[in-house]
């Protein structure tokens, strides 16, 4: 049997029908492969929230609203009414009805015109990518490119091709942009009535224009529901419904919400059809508002614009992005985009200088540290209220913001170390600043952007791991994704983040960030805003504020378990205001966002590392306590990491029983005519300070006249505070000018000696300036006081 059904075969083969079906093929394979299909469809780029809702869309390339329509949003509500009045052979045919073709050939035929059409949608499509006159010529092309199509597509791929190129008149094309544009709302959630309506239109985009032609088009509409009836397409009442849905559309704008992360992310994935930002429609909407309103108050005071990022801790999802208080105000520059904008941070540094401090061991939150006027090569910094406060801790000096204790650790910790880790954080300007940086960076002499400090803050609630914040939502674990247009060089979709690392970086130790965070989590501190309300069912967060130079900036930065919130309120012009401060100004709002998208927090807090541990210090220097501390209080430092110095606070000397002249042990009296006594171990520059504010002090009597001992203790020479070594300085050649000599002593110390070139220039009372007449040339300057303990320094003067 097999055996001659095989020869049938052959035979059949031989015959000359055969032999014409098979060169058809034939040729049509070569075709195929000569002539491969092209499809590079120019797509409006739309930009989405987290759940897929369009926030933002623009034009294509070729000037059109073509919104790509996804898998999804096609529902079957959808599909069937295509079908049934495109095409409703779709699902079964390979592009070409030849039934349809042969009774439109036989009707045009008969009556000497076009009657009907015998286009399926599969052809339609084919037409719609490459119009072209129509001739039966390009009929044949069209039905070979129908073919091809579907060869190479799925039936869902060209039904989606379609919907995505259906004409709706002026520059429409694709139901998604006439759903957005007429409707406002996706394909998805159009009602049967619409739905309907939009599938007439394209046959006559025209005559049939939405919003000039409602009733005609309800008219037809409803011809088309009632053959939907008698197709029991759809239940009677669902068509019974859909007659009596009034149409009342005009053409809306295209959704512009969240513009500049929409430019932002449209320049980033510039080829890119749909790219699904990580946006929290409802919180981006209310910290949109709240900006807004609140310039409109700060408006009053000449302080015209603010920006905002909130980051979710967890994900580093970023949920709300302002960029600026109005998009479209064009007199502060609404079109500028704060989140990267380069300005000047203030303090808002001081966090991460004092927990690397912290983590290299060097200082513990209750370390003390002098808030004097301070020299540091020339660079003399003040404190935002330009008063000093004396001794400090190294809490009081973080949650005050004093400007003297940051840049002595900046100083003692190498401004190399913090600049390394602001390039771990990667702060890009500072990479390109990082040769001309000095001191003051940790004062705001430094470029940063919003964008940049957020993330460094959202490192302090991530136990000092530091990841880049995402704009771009995460992978969707779908099986259905959208779909893909084949033979497209760039995706269509963009939904998983790409382009954005998620590498984690260990900017800090887990327990450097809870000293820190517990310090900013204060609320006992000067940049509490003075109006309460603000805190009104705040939730618990650590913050910081920072002025720039200048009034210029106002920021402040806070964080909790769940969100970091950054804001930056200013000009972006430039011009600084006198009530611009992170306090007064940049809190409040920060404060308001936290109240909004955070009051019903569950109040859990970061847990207490392991490693931190309390231990008594004392309370004069937060030094281990020595056997002279009477004073101890409890301060938290890192097990095997923080310093075990002993305090030093006071200091035995020798003195005799009225206490007016102190001894050393080769001085003292061998009738034993003296006594023990503590005195206080005052840094010269702290004693400089009391001697300027006249506070009164105990100090060390004078030393035995008839001493004989050299000293040499180095660590205790005079601190030559003016003029700067190293530095050059002019003078007038017709105007005698005098250049000021002042050092800083120990406790013990009454006068010293000063020196220009190795000659004697005057005696004088120790922490007392000295002006002489200087000469032009290099100048030695040295400084020796009465204990025989000396420092040099080397000037230049010339001649102006």
């Amino acid at each position: 049997m097999f055996d001659k059904i095989k020869s049938q075969f052959f035979l059949l083969l031989k015959t000359r029908w055969a032999k014409l079906i098979l060169a058809f093929f034939g040729v049509l394979v070569l075709l195929n492969l000569i002539f491969p299909p092209k499809i590079n469809l120019k797509y409006s780029t739309l930009i989405t929230d987290a759940d897929g809702k369009v926030m933002h869309s623009f034009l294509s390339s070729d000037e059109k609203w073509r919104m790509f329509v996804e898998l999804q949003e096609i529902t079957p509500t959808l599909r069937k009414a295509i079908l049934s009045k495109e095409d409703k052979y779709f699902n079964y045919h390979f592009g070409v009805n030849p039934l349809a073709i042969g009774r439109a050939a036989l009707n045009n035929l008969t009556r000497n015109r076009r009657t009907s059409g015998a286009s399926t949608i599969t052809m339609q499509v084919v037409r719609m990518l490459n119009p072209e006159k129509r001739t039966y010529w390009n009929k044949i092309n069209e039905i070979f490119r129908a073919i091809q199509l579907e060869i190479f597509y799925s039936k869902d791929e060209i039904l989606q091709m379609y919907l995505n190129l259906v004409p709706y008149g002026s520059n429409i094309e694709g139901i998604k942009s006439a759903s957005y544009l007429y409707f406002q709302k996706s394909p998805d959630r159009l009602s049967l009535a619409e739905v309907a309506t939009l599938a007439i239109i394209p046959n006559r985009p025209t005559s049939l224009r939405l919003g000039t032609k409602n009733p005609l088009i309800v008219e037809e509409r409803n011809k088309w529901l009632r053959r939907f009836q008698k197709l029991q397409l759809f239940d009677n009442q669902a068509i019974n419904d859909a007659l009596r849905e009034p149409l009342n559309v005009t053409r809306h704008e295209a959704p512009k919400d969240a513009p500049h992360l929409s430019l932002r992310l449209k320049k980033q994935y510039s080829e890119q059809a749909i790219i699904k930002s990580s946006i929290k429609q409802a919180i981006q909407v209310k910290v949109e508002q709240m900006v807004a309103n609140y310039v409109n108050r700060t408006r009053a005071m000449n302080i015209n614009n603010a920006a905002v990022l909130v980051i979710n801790n967890e994900t580093m999802q970023v949920e709300a992005y302002v960029g600026s208080a109005g998009f479209n105000d064009s007199f502060d520059g609404g079109q500028v985009d704060g989140m990267q904008a380069i300005r000047s941070p203030g303090s808002a540094l001081k966090p991460l200088l004092y927990a690397t401090a912290f983590d290299k061991g060097m200082i513990t939150p209750k370390n003390i540290i002098n808030d004097v006027p301070t020299n540091f090569n020339g660079f003399e910094p003040e404190n935002f209220d330009r008063k000093f406060n004396g001794k400090v801790s190294v809490e009081f000096a973080l949650a005050n913001s004093l400007n003297i204790p940051a840049v002595k650790v900046v100083r003692d910790l190498g401004k190399a170390s913090l600049i390394e880790q602001l390039k771990k954080a990667d702060f890009q300007t500072i990479k390109k600043q990082e040769k001309d940086l000095g001191l003051s960076i940790v004062l705001g002499g430094c470029g940063v952007t919003l964008e940049e400090m957020t993330q460094l803050y959202a490192a302090f609630a991530n136990n000092g791991n530091w990841r880049k914040c995402q704009l771009t939502a995460p992978k969707r674990q779908s099986p259905q994704l959208s779909l893909l247009e084949r033979g497209e060089k760039t995706l269509l979709s963009i939904e998983e983040g790409q382009g954005v690392t998620d590498a984690s970086v260990e900017l800090l130790s887990p327990s450097a960030t809870y000293l820190i965070t517990e310090i900013l989590a204060q609320i006992k501190r000067p940049d509490l805003p003075n109006n309460f309300d603000y805190t009104y069912r705040l939730p618990k967060i650590a913050w910081k504020t920072g002025t720039s130079f200048g009034r210029r900036d106002a920021w402040s930065i806070g964080y909790n378990k769940k969100y970091t919130v950054g804001v930056w309120v200013g000009n972006f012009s430039g011009e600084g205001v006198p009530e611009l401060s992170g306090a007064e100004i940049a809190t409040p709002l920060l404060f308001q966002i936290f109240n909004t998208i955070d009051y019903n927090t569950s109040g859990e807090w970061f847990p207490q590392p392991q490693e931190v541990v309390s231990r008594q210090v004392c309370a004069e220097s937060g030094d281990l306590p020595s056997e002279y501390c009477n004073n101890k209080i409890l301060d938290y430092s890192i097990k095997g990491i923080s310093h075990t110095r002993k305090c030093s606070h006071l200091k035995k000397f020798f003195v005799n029983n009225s206490e007016s002249m102190s001894y050393c042990t080769q001085c003292l009296p061998i009738d034993g005519n003296y006594k023990e006594k503590l005195y206080a171990n005052f840094a010269p520059e702290l004693i400089s300070f009391y001697e300027l504010k006249h506070i009164l002090y105990e100090k060390i009597p004078p030393h035995n006249p008839n001493c004989t001992r050299i000293f040499k203790i180095v660590n205790n020479a005079p601190i030559i505070t003016n003029p700067n070594d190293g530095s050059e300085y002019f003078i007038s050649k017709n105007d005698t000018q005098q250049m000021q000599l002042a050092c800083q002593t120990a406790n013990d110390v009454k006068e010293v000696y000063w020196y220009i070139n190795d000659r004697l220039l005057q005696k004088i009372s120790s922490n007392k300036p000295l002006f002489f007449t200087p000469i032009v040339g290099k100048l030695k300057i040295s400084c020796t006081d009465d204990k025989g303990r000396s420092t040099n320094i080397w000037v230049i003067v010339k001649e102006e």
